[in-house]
């Protein structure tokens, strides 16, 4: 209804005869729809625009000559459409930048604090608990910038016809090229969009439904990493999501903490994700100027992806805002992984005392060896550093060991790093919702 006054609106300006009386008539029928008349038109004409072309026409009986004049369904339909998009993605960002926002203060709070590092899931290097926190933090703020272009790329279609030549409006201009281009132009300003796809079929590319689809999908495998990576870290009890003190994790088992809020995460997020497949099969699809298959398939598409980033971003954030770490559980970690890291650190130190690098390399070897066998085959603990300090080849390093197994100096720049990205990358994405972060970042209470 408001696409079919804003287009008399213009055309009247632009000088077709149509009068204030009319105008005025559809205005006050804006917000009093007769949804049942509609739905019984829809049911014997078998359109959903024409239904409401025919309930407005009633409703507005002096300005049913004009009504839908020129246009076309997808005139209506896409334009709202894209205005629906922009108006979810304004949501959306700001959503986001909350999860930002919060994730940043707990990448700040632990940037230096040491926990094992893993490749192939197995212990590597250690990192930090604020460093890894900046590896989830890179992909969102990557999210963000792909929802932000989507946003400010989104075009309105504007006033084109029924394949796009905008012939209808040639001809009710009588041929004025000048006029159509204007009313084009005019109709995309009144809706808020300062530019318009120039060229179009019977609808706007659906192209562009796969670009926001595709942001929207690239969040959901940023959030699908992210909580999985939550996941492993809450079986290994060095980080949990939030757990409320009558929360039950298990109606079978009653000490079990299971990460629901991850998981919810991960399924969601899983959805998100396929939609993408969907979106590109139907701009695929699309023959010539245009064919019906993808209106039913968008409905229920664009929909679900906005409605699924939605509640996947509110539980992110609420698990954001409740991490839990465990300090001690994971020096343990470290305890028993970190004598193997330091072996070079120890033979570069003996060196310095004096010692013989090969003869020393061989001593540590054997020594590691005997230590693993302990850990894999009697399920014992780590007991390298405690061989090293009974072997009197090392009676010269001995003092030095604490030093050597720091873990503070296995860490290398990630706190560095992790105030740099803060600084260079968080900082300034922040800057464009500071007023509104505040509000956002409320805690988040979930009801199931």
């Amino acid at each position: 209804m408001l696409a079919s006054m804003k287009l008399s609106n213009c055309i009247l300006e632009l000088g077709l005869d149509i009068t204030d009386a009319q105008i005025k008539e559809l205005e006050s029928a804006v917000h009093d729809i007769d949804f049942d008349s509609a739905a019984a038109h829809e049911k014997r004409v078998r359109h959903d625009v024409m239904a409401h072309v025919h309930t407005l026409a009633e409703r507005c009986p002096c300005a049913a000559p004009i009504i839908h004049l020129g246009a076309t369904s997808c005139y209506v339909g896409d334009n709202t459409d894209l205005i629906v998009l922009r108006h979810g993605l304004d949501l959306l960002l700001p959503r986001l930048a909350a999860v930002i926002s919060r994730l940043s203060k707990f990448a700040d709070e632990n940037k230096s604090l040491p926990i094992l590092g893993f490749t192939h899931l197995q212990p590597a290097q250690l990192t930090t608990v604020g460093k890894r926190a900046s590896l989830w933090l890179s992909d969102l703020v990557m999210d963000e910038r792909a929802l932000s272009r989507a946003r400010d790329d989104l075009r309105f279609r504007g006033v084109k016809g029924t394949t796009g030549t905008q012939a209808s409006f040639l001809q009710l201009f009588n041929g004025d090229s000048k006029k159509v281009r204007a009313l084009d132009k005019r109709v995309a300003e009144l809706a808020g969009f300062d530019k318009r796809y120039i060229v179009t079929g019977q609808t706007y590319s659906r192209k562009v439904d796969l670009e926001v689809i595709s942001a929207l999908s690239g969040l959901g495998a940023t959030v699908h990493k992210m909580c999985s990576d939550i996941r492993i870290l809450a079986s290994r009890k060095e980080l949990e999501e939030p757990f409320e003190a009558s929360q039950i994790g298990s109606s079978a088992m009653p000490y079990k903490r299971n990460p629901m809020r991850s998981e919810r995460c991960c399924a969601l997020a899983r959805h998100l994700i396929t939609l993408h497949a969907n979106a590109a099969n139907t701009h695929a699809v699309q023959w010539l100027e245009r064919t019906l298959d993808d209106s039913a398939n968008r409905r229920i598409t664009l929909a679900e992806a906005f409605l699924t980033a939605d509640a996947t971003l509110l539980t992110l954030l609420n698990i954001c805002q409740g991490l839990v770490v465990y300090p001690k559980v994971i020096a343990r970690h470290i305890a028993q992984e970190l004598p193997f890291m330091a072996t070079e650190n120890i033979i570069m130190a003996m060196v310095q005392a004096g010692g013989d690098r090969q003869v020393c390399h061989e001593k540590i070897r054997v020594l590691s060896h005997e230590a693993g066998a302990q850990v894999k085959q009697h399920g014992r603990d780590n007991d390298l550093i405690d061989r090293v300090k009974k072997d009197p080849y090392f009676t010269p390093i001995i003092p030095q060991l604490d030093s050597i197994l720091d873990a503070s100096t296995f860490i290398g720049r990630a706190p560095e790093q992790v105030t740099e990205f803060l600084e260079e990358e968080i900082e300034p994405l922040l800057v464009k919702y500071k007023d509104i972060l505040a509000e956002l970042e409320k805690p988040v209470a979930l009801n199931i």
